[in-house]
């Protein structure tokens, strides 16, 4: 199983092996972070509804969970605007359909055309990858309660990377070579991900029949 998030270089990549070592490394494509993987959990949408409004079903459920958090989980661009390559077009395209897209959001567009385009081009992939967020999975391993600190800073850094190790996910290292230490511990918070849904036990968001028109699933896993 394994856990990957998106990082200035590609993507962190976390695998965990069947001892429980946790193997965490930067790759360029999210397909090389597929390989050899039965569950591969990824922090970023998979699904693009046509119109903006309502939006996912996923999204919705999502930001409920995490009251006082629920910035975390970024609305998902409709399919049409995702095509964009600027910011002014993809707003103004956006807001022809009822809402606004902001930089973060557009900032990750390159991230989502990818996995869109690993997941149209291989449907085998839809038995692998999910799609999770790290707010949701550590507020499942804190009982329940969103992790309010925020990741980049030193005391939230610390309250995640403390629930990781209680959880028997100890990080064991900070840095890495094309990727923040925030990014680290949410590759490995999806990853935890990955092992519940390989388990069974994972919880789903959103329609289990909910797809878009190319066939892909609408649901975020924790």
């Amino acid at each position: 199983m394994g856990g990957a998030d998106g990082c200035r270089s590609g993507w962190v990549i976390c695998r965990r092996d069947a001892d429980g070592t946790l193997d965490i490394a930067v790759v360029k494509t999210l397909a090389e972070a597929c390989e050899g993987l039965s569950i591969l959990a990824v922090d970023m949408p998979i699904g693009f509804v046509d119109m903006p409004r309502p939006g996912r079903a996923c999204e919705r459920e999502a930001r409920a969970l995490l009251p006082g958090k629920a910035s975390s989980v970024f609305p998902t661009p409709c399919r049409p605007v995702l095509a964009c390559t600027t910011h002014a077009e993809a707003n103004a395209l956006s807001r022809t359909m009822g809402i606004g897209i902001n930089q973060q959001t557009f900032h990750l567009f390159p991230k989502m055309r990818e996995v869109d385009a690993l997941m149209r081009g291989n449907r085998a992939l839809h038995r692998v990858v999910y799609e999770a967020h790290p707010e949701l999975a550590f507020a499942r391993m804190n009982g329940g309660k969103p992790v309010l600190s925020k990741k980049r800073q030193s005391d939230g850094y610390a309250e995640r990377r403390g629930l990781l190790a209680k959880h028997g996910l100890e990080p064991g290292i900070e840095r890495l070579s094309g990727a923040a230490r925030d990014d680290i511990l949410d590759a490995i918070a999806v990853c935890r991900t990955a092992m519940l849904i390989a388990a069974g036990t994972a919880t789903r968001l959103g329609p289990a029949d909910e797809r878009d028109r190319h066939g892909l699933p609408m649901n975020i896993w924790f």
